[in-house]
């Protein structure tokens, strides 16, 4: 005797095992044990070889998923004058995007005589470094291009 679940998941009810092997092979289908341990087993009428496809499909979607995950440059732009606050919110965005595996970099843009402070810009890119280093790690470190700044963090 065995507890049987028909192809359209219907609960049948306790039948023979005979009486469940017929009906499968009326529907063209296999009868598959799906819960041994119960009082009595349970048993399904399905086909398996597509139940045996869909579960291989599953499992290459996922692989596929984790293997291929590309990594996108975020930039965050700044200015030598970049507010306490502003540079907090930014500090928030580049730890989201560590978080999702994403490198980051940040730019800091000089315009006119602000060129003549170029430290502002390397200890803001040090305090960045100082505040992100529980999540990331300098790929670049900080150099100067023109009148851009840039420094490259990835995730450790």
């Amino acid at each position: 005797m065995i507890r049987l679940i028909d192809e359209s998941n219907n609960q049948v009810g306790i039948v023979d095992k005979i009486e469940a092997l017929n009906r499968a092979h009326a529907a063209g289908l296999n009868l598959v044990e799906v819960a041994p341990d119960g009082n009595p087993p349970v048993c399904r009428i399905m086909d398996y070889g597509k139940w045996l496809y869909q579960q291989k499909r599953k499992i290459r979607e996922a692989h596929k998923k984790t293997l291929h995950h590309s990594t996108t440059l975020k930039e965050i732009r700044l200015r030598p004058e970049t507010d306490k606050h502003d540079l907090e919110v930014k500090l928030n965005h580049a730890r989201e995007f560590l978080g999702k595996g994403h490198k980051v970099q940040f730019t800091v843009f000089f315009r006119g005589r602000q060129m003549l402070h170029k430290e502002h810009g390397y200890a803001m890119l040090d305090q960045i470094t100082a505040l992100l280093q529980d999540l990331a790690k300098v790929e670049q470190s900080s150099r100067m291009a023109g009148r851009r700044m840039t420094m490259l963090l990835v995730r450790k």
